[in-house]
This record gives C-alpha cells, sequence and structure tokens, in this order.
C-alpha cells in the first residue's frame, strides 16, 4: 500500500506540469489518506468506449519516461486503434522506443478532460491511417477488459500494463498461481522487460544475474500446455513444474528443453515466486 501511494505522488508531480495549463479544482486532488494525493482509475473498456469516442483527442503518457504526445482515436470497437496526432507527436512516440518501432507493451496513462485512465500500449504502426503524421498506420491503445480483434480474448500483456499503470500489478502478482507466474515470466522475457522478470524471482531485489541471461534470449516459448498430474498441484510451499521450452538465443539459436521451474513461497499467505538459482541453472 505504501508503494502504492509513493507511486502515485511520484506520478501526480510529472502529470501536475503536464496540465498545467487545464486547472484541476482542488477538490478533486483531495484524499483522506494524506495531504497529496493522486486517482488514477482503472476503467472498464465499456466506459472508456464512450469517454474517448471516434475522434477524439488525448494525451498519452508513458510511465517508465514520463515522456507524453497527443493522439486520435481512429477506430476499434474492442480496443482504441490510435494514431499520433503530429508528425512531433510521432517521434516522441518514437523516442519512447527507443526509435525502433516494437510490439512491446508499456504502461501508460490516458489524460483526456482531466481524468486519467490506466492503459496499455504497443508501438509498431500496423493496418490502416489517416493523418499526415509520419506514422504508416495505427497502434493500440488497451484498457481493462478490452480484447484483441483477432482472438476476441484479453491480451495478458496488455492487462498486466493496465495494471502497472494503475499501481495494482504488486497486488495482482500476490493472487496468480504457479502456472500463471510462468506465463508472466515468459511474457517478461519476450517483451525484453527486466523490471517485470524481477518481479517473478525470488530475491527480486538482485535480479542481475538472471536478467544476463534472460538478455541473449530473442524467444521464450511454451512448446507444451502446463499440464499437471493433480498431486502436484497441491505442492503448499513449493510446486515443480516442468515445461518444455523453445528457447531462441542469439548467439547459439534455437534449443528445445525439458526446464523445470522451481515456485516457491515462504508461507500459505505469502504469494509464489520462482526461486531464481534454479532458473539461472535451467537458462544456461
Amino acid at each position: 500500500m505504501k508503494n502504492n501511494k509513493l507511486y502515485q505522488v511520484i506520478i501526480a508531480i510529472f502529470i501536475l506540469v503536464l496540465i498545467a495549463d487545464h486547472p484541476v479544482h482542488a477538490a478533486e486532488w483531495e484524499d483522506e489518506e494524506g495531504p497529496i494525493s493522486f486517482k488514477i482509475e482503472m476503467l472498464p473498456w465499456e466506459i472508456v468506449n464512450n469517454i474517448i469516442p471516434n475522434k477524439t483527442i488525448f494525451t498519452i503518457i508513458d510511465i517508465e519516461t514520463g515522456l507524453s504526445f497527443k493522439v486520435q482515436r481512429r477506430a476499434g470497437s474492442h480496443h482504441a486503434d490510435v494514431q499520433p496526432l503530429t508528425k512531433e507527436d510521432t517521434q516522441i512516440m518514437k523516442k519512447i522506443y527507443n526509435n525502433k518501432w516494437s510490439w512491446n507493451r508499456r504502461a501508460i496513462i490516458v489524460l483526456i478532460n482531466n481524468q486519467m485512465i490506466a492503459a496499455s500500449m504497443h508501438g509498431m504502426p500496423h493496418g490502416a491511417g489517416a493523418l499526415q503524421n509520419g506514422f504508416a498506420g495505427h497502434f493500440c491503445v488497451h484498457f481493462s477488459g478490452s480484447i484483441t480483434h483477432r482472438l476476441k480474448n484479453e491480451d495478458l500483456s496488455h492487462k498486466l500494463m493496465v495494471l502497472k499503470a494503475a499501481g495494482k500489478l504488486d497486488d495482482y502478482l500476490q493472487t496468480v498461481s504457479p502456472y500463471e507466474l510462468i506465463r508472466i515470466f515468459t511474457i517478461a522475457v519476450n517483451q525484453g522487460n527486466q523490471k517485470l522478470v524481477a518481479m517473478t524471482l525470488s530475491n527480486p531485489e538482485h535480479p542481475d544475474r538472471v536478467n544476463k541471461l534472460v538478455n541473449d534470449i530473442t524467444y521464450f516459448g511454451v512448446v507444451d500446455p502446463l499440464r499437471q498430474p493433480p498431486e502436484q498441484l497441491n505442492g503448499l510451499f513449493l510446486v515443480d513444474v516442468p515445461v518444455q521450452v523453445a528457447i531462441y538465443k542469439k548467439r547459439e539459436g534455437k534449443e528445445k528443453k525439458v526446464m523445470h521451474f522451481m515456485i516457491r513461497r515462504e508461507s500459505l499467505t505469502d504469494r509464489w515466486f520462482i526461486d531464481q538459482d534454479s532458473l539461472r541453472e535451467d537458462l544456461k
């Protein structure tokens, strides 16, 4: 709870600068828990869809960098298909992605009429585009409950970034099963998200040894579904999950093997973590 509070205060500081020319009534910033507060709403897509109808212009704020740019919603029925508003906005977006377009998800805040909504975006131009902005197509912005157009399901990688933007990712990780934790680790590796990798590991304050190995992986895929005999689902403090994986490394190419994820927790009330030492040995 304290970490979420600190997170909200930090975000509030840079957003206050961004909206300095759009005054907010003092009551909107009041909070019974302290003198400084800031509310990022995690609204369901059904509500957001009405807040940002087609042709709406709004601001996207990247959580990690604090950079912001304007976009216009152009389409999308299950999430928002948007385009940077101008060439300058396109350049800011590209800077957020280290000057290389990417499908990687990023936690963002959507700022619209002094309302701040947790969201997630990827950074890859695709499909059609209509604005003279130097952006070849559109990109997608997901909110809580958004689904993909093609598969009609909620994209877990977008969901994690929406939770991060809302300051609720830690709370969510407290609830996941060992098998869900492996899915999150897989997403973190494939997205190149070192902070999320660290959040899945035991001793998350010392993830360097694993991250060095993960950085060499260009793709980490689970070949077989995570199916386990019923008796193995009942581990109270330690679960051994053997998983067949396909790993593509920059230097060594493709490798298929069975990895043993050792998932542990300290007590029945603690969350699950992937044992960092055994994972490091398996990834070598």
